[in-house]
Formats: C-alpha cells, structure tokens, sequence
C-alpha cells in the first residue's frame, strides 16, 4: 500500500494519464490485493454463533491474568461453540483452572486434546483426535458430531504449519533463506492436501453439513485455502464479512494486524448471517466469529 502510494505522489508531476494509473494502482492494492471484503450475507436458517481461536496458551500461562483476558475475550462474543488451538496449557492439569469455571469451561459440553479445546452448549459426540500421514510428519485435527438445535453438523478443528521460521529465514539470510521459505509453504500445502484428502471421501456420501475453522496459517488467495475451498467449501468471512478481517500481525513489531490467517469454512448447505474478528489483546490471533445458519 505503501510503494502504491508513493507511485501516487510521484505522479502528481507528471501527466493525467500516469495519475490516474497510480490512482487505479492504489485502489486495486487496497481493495483486491489486500483481501477487502464486502459483505453478502445469507438470510434463512437457525443461527449458531461459532469462535475460532488460537489461544496461545503458553504465553497467557506466563503472564497473570492471561487466562482471565482470554475468557473476556469469549465472554464478549458468547459463542454457541468454541474451537480453540494452541490451548495445551489450558487444560493441562489444574495449575492454572482456567476451565473450572467462568465462560471459557463453563460450557456443558467440551473435548479436549492435544493442542485443541472443542467447548459448545450443544451436546458433542464422536470427537476424536484423528492423525494423517503426509511425508514422514504427521497432522492432527479433531473431529466432532455436534447435534445444535435439532440438527447434525460435522466439526473439524486444525492448526497448519506456522510460516514463521520460512519467513525469519528468508528474512534473515535473503536469497539463501528462500529455499526455507518454499519449503514451509509446500508443508503446508502438503497438510491442505491430506486434509482435505482426508474430507473428500466422508464429504461425498456425508448427509451432515461441515464446518471447518482454526488457525490454517495461510490468507484465503492461497494454494493452502484454496485447496479446501475446492471441497465445495466456503470463506465465512468472505461470505458475510466487512473489511479486511485481518486475525494475525498486532503482536510484531509494526503493532497492527494485516493477515488474514485465522478461517472458518463451510460446507453450502450452512448459511453465513455475519462474520467478523474480535480483540487482539488477549492472544497474539484474534478470534474470528462466524453467525452461521442452520437449514433443513
């Protein structure tokens, strides 16, 4: 956005045409290269309010009250159903009980494991820790069953490989650190793929609607994202969202978010009334929030 507007300063001096071409410039960078979304949301449905957030426990476990700005944060939105990643403290022994009581535990229905927290008011069944091959690493996601209102939809919560060390590479080393850089974006594509190799087969004989939300590591314009989105899914941000819906960058050093990394796809027969993020003050991600529809 920067350099767009810079060419648009430096235009001035010179003739009509190249000013409105840098004027063009800058509005495809701040509307289609910078993902704004403007939203059309869908009408019809029995509303669910669904939260995905990585939680970054490890870091509220080191500080006091971090546990506190988290359930604040939950508080705030009172989601139907919660998927948290990153949550390993959480709910790792009793130190901190943070799931004794108050909003974030208070809900009647929770599976834990590994990484993941699944917490929702409807009753939850069949959730699993489920393990895929790809290469010589494994990805762990859980699914759930989660019977909402007289209805049945499939939930699945996952955590993609972080971008952070390809990035420090190639920003630390330069040319040299490239070759990290592509090769932490093929991993994460590689988990995209066996995902949603893993997806394809229940998606096509599945009588339940799906729902697919955590932190995959990747803006929706991605190889990564668009590998699920070819599974007849879609973008609930980019379905009913207003703006940019960035989740992720208020910790780094420019102190503003500007990724959209955080997701919450589903399947076509769920509708999406409203979808926007939350606060960055409690997490290093802020929390994306969907109002999804529920139909027949």
């Amino acid at each position: 956005m920067l350099s767009a507007l810079l060419a648009l300063l430096l235009s001035y001096w010179l003739r009509r045409a190249w000013l409105a071409a840098s004027a063009a410039t800058l509005a495809l960078v701040l509307t289609v290269t910078m993902g704004l979304v403007w939203p059309r949301p869908d009408v019809g449905g029995t509303p669910v309010r669904l939260m995905t957030y990585n939680v970054k426990a490890y870091l509220a476990a080191r500080h006091g009250g971090g546990f506190d700005r988290l359930a604040q944060e939950v508080a705030l939105h009172h989601p139907d159903i919660l998927v948290m990643q990153d949550a390993h403290e959480a709910h790792r022994g009793s130190d901190h009980g943070v799931f004794k009581s108050g909003p974030v535990f208070g809900y009647p229905h929770v599976h834990a494991v590994d990484q993941y927290v699944v917490a929702s008011r409807f009753p939850l069944r069949d959730c699993a820790l489920r393990r895929i091959g790809w290469r010589a690493e494994e990805l762990a996601y859980v699914h759930c069953v989660v019977e909402a209102k007289g209805r049945e939809l499939d939930l699945v919560t996952v955590h993609f490989e972080s971008p952070r060390s390809g990035l420090n590479a190639a920003r630390r080393e330069g040319l040299e650190g490239a070759a990290d850089w592509q090769r932490n974006f093929r991993e994460r594509l590689d988990q995209s793929r066996a995902l949603a190799g893993a997806l394809a087969q229940p998606l096509a004989g599945r009588r339940r609607p799906l729902v697919l939300a955590g932190d995959l590591n990747a803006p929706e314009s991605s190889s990564v994202i668009r590998t699920l989105l070819a599974l007849g899914l879609r973008d609930a941000f980019s379905t009913a969202g207003r703006g940019y819906g960035y989740s992720y960058g208020q910790a780094l050093k420019l102190g503003f978010s500007f990724l959209r990394i955080d997701h919450i796809l589903v399947s076509a027969e769920i509708g999406v009334a409203g979808c926007f993020v939350g606060n960055g003050e409690a997490s290093e991600h802020r929390p994306v929030i969907a109002d999804l529809l529920l139909r027949p």
